[in-house]
């Protein structure tokens, strides 16, 4: 692979925007009216080197807010880089929003033309691929609909059908492998599979470090607009992992940034721009409620090492944690955890009851650690975890403290199985 052509180089990328606080200043510093700056800049990338190989297919993996999406936006030229160049060497197709051309008052047909036209295809050669694509896409007779009358389904799955039938050098994922229902998302993996044994370029962001894991030759891990570094799948997700909590150290070759080591190191920490990434798998927006007499102070998740992190291996003992205060007298708190799928249906939890591990009195003013370790069977993908402390007061059932969809949860799996669950099975193929 070392031999292989450059299928697409970054060189000293830079992407910086202008925040205003109101749009009049926008319009007050392009027409010059008072002095000094209008704005604030917030920089999405800052200085970063990637070399992809023709054959190659690379992951770029990071935190919300890393510069995953702008990076591809650059790439395919939907963006304008600040500063740095980008080559391309070859026919692209990109996945980055999918839809984004469709007109929605024509119908399927006619879109596949008016996007097949856009991507640089003749009439004709799109006649030659409508076959592939409508059978890719199976929405049946809806496709001599307008596009404003399907489901969200019907929509991902024939823009998805368009972009990945017309056979690009490179192709360019962000997020898209997701789309549909569990037949139509294994239909993508085979095309995936496909365009990797025919030696395409692949360049593939996603959440989903299960996915990454499997596909990648190569993975580049980014954080706050910094690349951190780049290696094999699971070295990078170890290091991701690490990130995820404050607690990467960057190595002494982490080079090619514009930022001092100061700098690196900070950013590495998730400690520049006063947002720690230790706290990115933290809901902002979530749930609260409880009469407040015992409080969840903290709470987190720690693999089988001990070390705090949202990402856990598919087959790994992991533990929840949480730090309860108790306000007030309770005769006997329960202490439960709830995992839900990101569609919000509870998957699986137990608490300190169901277990029998925790049945007493508590006083005002105690603190109590509650750790719950269990073995990660779910299948690889994002869930959210949901805490909680109540009782009963007589008969009554009572919410002490209850915070719904506090933490987001990743299981990085390798190997999944049908449903929620892998069962662990074991198989035997003998001749009759």
């Amino acid at each position: 692979m070392e031999d292989a052509k450059i299928a697409i180089q970054v060189k000293n990328l830079e992407k910086v925007y202008k925040l205003y606080d109101k749009p009049s200043d926008r319009l007050k510093e392009t027409l010059g009216f008072g002095k000094g700056k209008r704005h604030t800049e917030h920089h999405a990338l800052k200085g970063v080197n990637i070399d992809i190989r023709q054959g190659e297919t690379v992951g770029i993996i990071g935190t919300n807010g890393s510069g995953k999406s702008t990076i591809l936006k650059i790439i395919t030229g939907v963006l304008n880089p600040t500063r740095g160049e980008v080559t391309v060497n070859g026919r692209i197709s990109a996945l980055l929003e999918l839809g984004a051309g469709f007109n929605m008052e024509y119908n399927g047909i006619e879109n596949i033309y008016l996007n097949g036209t856009m991507m640089g295809f003749s009439e004709k050669e799109i006649e030659e691929k409508m076959d592939a694509i409508l059978e890719f896409a199976d929405i049946g007779e809806y496709v001599h609909q307008p596009v404003k009358t399907y489901s969200s389904g019907m929509f991902v799955r024939l823009a998805f059908a368009v972009a990945i039938n017309i056979e690009p050098e490179i192709l360019i994922v962000d997020e898209a492998l997701s789309v549909g229902d569990v037949f139509f998302q294994a239909k993508c993996y085979h095309k995936f599979d496909e365009f990797k044994e025919m030696g395409k370029t692949i360049l593939f962001v996603s959440h989903d470090l299960s996915s990454i894991s499997k596909y990648c030759d190569r993975v580049v891990l980014l954080n706050q607009g910094v690349k951190l570094g780049e290696g094999t799948p699971k070295e990078m997700i170890d290091a991701y992992k690490q990130v995820l909590v404050g607690q990467y150290t960057v190595p002494e070759s982490g080079e090619e940034s514009l930022l001092d080591d100061k700098q690196l190191q900070e950013v590495a920490a998730g400690q520049s721009d006063g947002v720690a990434d230790k706290d990115a798998n933290v809901n902002p927006d979530l749930l609260e409620y409880g009469s407040k007499k015992a409080l969840i102070q903290e709470y987190y998740i720690t693999d089988e090492k001990g070390t705090r992190t949202s990402a856990i291996l598919k087959g790994s003992r992991f533990n929840i944690h949480m730090k309860v205060e108790m306000v007030e007298d309770i005769a006997a708190p329960i202490f439960a955890f709830t995992i839900k799928n990101i569609k919000g249906v509870e998957i699986t939890g137990t608490n300190t009851m169901f277990e029998k591990s925790f049945l007493e009195p508590v006083k005002a003013g105690e603190i109590k650690e509650i750790i719950f370790t269990q073995e990660m069977n779910l299948q690889g993908g994002e869930y959210l975890l949901s805490l909680g402390v109540t009782g009963y007061e007589g008969d009554d059932f009572t919410v002490y403290h209850r915070l719904y969809d506090v933490l987001n949860l990743t299981v990085i799996s390798d190997k999944n199985t049908v449903g929620y669950y892998d069962m662990n099975s074991s198989v035997q193929v003998i001749d009759g």
